[in-house]
């Protein structure tokens, strides 16, 4: 097998953010406390391991808010899969984490435990954007949060940024990365807001609350963004993450090269061999059903040799390395001249995107599949 990760969903928050759509849960909307999870999340990842996996190249806490269980609750939870996984020489083991649930003390707890990588949702600088986003933390304190972890000895952290907010403007985007390049990060990763159904964003929209956003305005920020990074060190490796030398984060790189992984806790994906599940969502189901000795699994099911083609090109084609050029079927190999004459693709042994074609990869990469 290829290079293996361990991801691990926590599925609280404090409040609920008015853009997000993830299978998280505030404490009045759950009847499932923090040890019960940890409980439950040490069986499925034992039944896992038993099914004979290899060691952890990666391991990812996302969320939710994992840095709601503090250092001492993350560390239960990287021992769980230190002692069933097993952890191969040199892991990267990283956490997300709230800058509002941070301190010099956390930092340090999670060194000792064995992490090597932090990363921290700043979103913006801007505190009119963090109210639009519903965002329930004060501006500076990511930095301050970002400047506490390398502080404490971490070499690599990483600051989310989101752009296209509704009323954002681009003195709110210079703003945000002022503060990002303040600061001693190796990683940026920046991502345009989507609006999601079903969320307290979108119902605002629909009422007229707030203006919808503009594709051409996500154009000009990520103009902005990539320029201002790319002149400060920070070299893009895939569309929407830049990082300093040595910076890249291993664990997504296994999602974009199409890796494998076992995705453990309520509502996580997993990818193993040719099969794609993902677990029961609600916390308290995901509880009793690894209490009764099963794993959690909700649904799956077989991905196709022209899916993963499908989903090879998409992932990796918004990768800098671009793709094999003999992936691509004889059916599009007009389209992709006719992008590579616009300027936004790059031919040869590779298929990679222009500086241009990063604006339009989704675009791009929706006309290479549709030829083919």
């Amino acid at each position: 097998m290829d290079a293996f990760g361990v991801y691990v969903h926590v599925p609280f928050c404090a409040t609920r953010c008015g853009y997000c759509d993830f299978n998280t849960y505030t404490p009045t909307e759950v009847d499932s406390s923090h040890a019960q999870y940890l409980d439950a999340l040490e069986r499925e990842l034992e039944l896992a391991a038993a099914r004979g996996l290899p060691p952890a190249e990666t391991v990812f806490i996302g969320g939710g808010t994992p840095s709601l269980l503090g250092a001492d609750g993350l560390s239960r939870i990287l021992n769980a899969v230190r002692n069933t996984f097993g952890l191969a020489a040199g892991a990267e083991v990283t956490t997300e984490s709230n800058p509002e649930s941070t301190s010099p003390e956390y930092f340090a707890g999670l060194l000792d435990a064995g992490f090597t990588r932090v990363s921290l949702g700043m979103q913006s600088a801007s505190t009119p954007v963090l109210r639009v986003l519903d965002r329930q933390h004060t501006p500076g304190r990511a930095v301050a949060a970002a400047r506490e972890a390398r502080a404490a000895g971490f070499e690599h952290v990483n600051l989310d940024m989101i752009y296209g907010t509704p009323t954002e403007t681009d003195d709110d985007v210079r703003r945000t990365l002022d503060a990002i390049l303040g600061t001693d990060v190796d990683h940026v990763s920046a991502y345009s807001l989507i609006v999601e159904d079903g969320t307290a964003m979108a119902r605002k929209i629909r009422r007229g609350e707030l203006p919808a956003p503009e594709e051409d305005v996500y154009a000009d920020r990520y103009e902005l963004i990539a320029s201002t990074l790319d002149a400060n060190g920070y070299g893009w490796y895939e569309v929407s993450n830049w990082a300093k030398r040595g910076g890249q984060c291993r664990h997504n790189l296994i999602y974009w090269h199409n890796r494998q992984w076992w995705g453990a806790g309520p509502g996580a994906h997993s990818f193993i061999g040719a099969q794609r599940f993902f677990n029961v969502k609600r916390p308290e189901t995901y509880a009793q059903l690894l209490a009764d000795g099963a794993l959690p699994v909700h649904d799956s099911e077989i991905i196709t040799a022209e899916e993963a083609h499908t989903e090879a090109v998409m992932l990796g084609l918004r990768l800098k390395e671009g793709i094999p050029a003999e992936w691509i079927g004889e059916g599009a190999r007009g389209v992709v001249e006719r992008h590579e004459r616009a300027g936004l693709l790059e031919t040869g042994e590779r298929l990679r995107l222009t500086d241009a074609g990063r604006l339009l990869a989704d675009g791009i990469i929706t006309d290479i599949l549709a030829a083919e």
